[in-house]
């Protein structure tokens, strides 16, 4: 039997007149991450269906389940609406099955359709118990049967697997990630693409201080965020220069509030160039010196543009159980040291005073340092396919 892929929108169809404009979001990003098969696609305001060669469908479904804005995915058997065929369908899938309690579940979307959803599901259920030894349970079935009539088509199903749910990415527009390589800021990545934000990531590098194997987990940090995205780039900035200003001519105690202040200017400007909205970084509340805050109001003083914090509430062992989650907790936590730790003082001051912090920014010339930073940004693309895990 020829199987088809069903997807269930979950919270898309809560968003009535939007509703079409979601769906076709959803529809271009699947597309996206679908491009190196052969698919076609058929969609409605309820369902989305996926027909691809059979050999390949475990893969496809494998990477639907990182598309945000699937509440449910589903392996099924279409067939015409007839009830013969509708029988003989049954009959086949689930002689496949191993149960000895089951249920049928039928939705009667098509009332044209000439029997009544209870008197169909005692309808299967008796073709069932004639043919297979079980009995029914329509509290603990160890077999729920599933049987979706639409006007399409009838859609048969034995299970379903669950989407990453959320909104199609893209569709509340673009923001840039400052990734470093900690466990937060990808995780921090992970949930602004769960509402649908569209990311590019901005990563400091300071070599020769920094090395160029914490430049390439950065990217395989991206990279792992791409399989929920396609769409990631990533910039990698200069800082060296401008980090090496800062170290010289501001006190040790302020030399991390007036790197994150700087790293703000940079993302900030070179986020309007590249037409994004807001800024999204993983700072967490408390968790050191430069988030507290007083710390994360004197460093957001230096933008307009709107900070999102989505880890900012979440205590180190949430943060990383979704880390584990999403696969990028191994990565995370390689020794690889990144500009934030290079030259971390001994004590960085937790409540930081913004006229020192203008005081001591006076002391060099940090406009045309952020300017050259801007302006030697090198950008990494395509990254799907390249695997970085080997250069780590």
């Amino acid at each position: 039997m020829d199987r088809l892929i069903l997807i269930k929108y979950g919270e898309l169809t809560t968003k009535k007149a939007n509703r079409n404009f979601f769906i076709k979001m959803l529809e271009n990003n699947i597309l996206n991450v679908l491009k190196d098969y052969k698919v076609k696609i058929i969609k409605d305001r309820v369902r989305m269906y996926i027909e691809v060669e059979n050999i390949y469908i475990d893969e496809v479904v494998s990477l639907l389940t990182k598309i945000f804005g699937i509440h449910g995915i589903v392996i099924c058997y279409p067939v015409n609406t007839n009830i013969e065929e509708i029988e003989n369908a049954v009959l086949k899938i689930v002689e496949k099955e191993q149960f000895n309690t089951f249920k049928v579940d039928t939705k009667r979307a098509d009332k044209s359709f000439p029997i009544h959803t209870m008197e169909f599901n005692n309808r299967i259920g008796g073709l069932i118990l004639k043919n297979f030894t079980c009995k029914v349970d329509v509290h603990h079935p160890e077999l729920l049967l599933r049987i979706e009539i639409r006007t399409e088509g009838t859609f048969i199903y034995t299970g379903e697997i669950k989407g990453s749910g959320g909104y199609p990415v893209g569709i509340q527009g673009k923001g840039m990630l400052m990734l470093s390589g900690g466990i937060d800021s990808p995780v921090a990545g992970y949930l602004a693409l769960k509402r649908g934000v569209d990311l590019e990531c901005m990563y400091f590098e300071s070599p020769p201080h920094t090395s160029e194997k914490a430049k390439n987990k950065v990217i395989e940090l991206a990279n792992i965020l791409n399989n929920y995205s396609g769409n990631i780039v990533v910039h990698i900035v200069p800082f060296t220069t401008l980090q090496e200003s800062i170290y010289k001519n501001v006190p040790s105690s302020y030399m991390i509030t007036i790197m994150r202040r700087m790293m703000y200017r940079i993302c900030e400007g070179y986020a309007k160039l590249r037409k994004c909205d807001i800024i999204i970084n993983g700072e967490s509340i408390g968790q050191v010196a430069s988030q507290t805050i007083t710390s994360m109001s004197v460093i957001n003083n230096v933008t307009n543009m709107p900070v999102i914090r989505p880890v900012a509430c979440m205590d180190k062992l949430e943060i990383i159980d979704v880390a584990n989650k999403i696969q990028t907790y191994e990565t995370s936590i390689l020794p690889y040291e990144d500009c934030c730790t290079i030259f971390l003082p001994k004590h960085p001051v937790i409540n930081p005073d913004l006229e020192k912090c203008i005081e001591y920014e006076s002391r060099f010339n940090y406009e045309s340092l952020i300017d050259e930073c801007i302006a030697n940004i090198e950008t990494i693309k395509n990254l799907k396919g390249n695997d970085y895990k080997d250069l780590l």
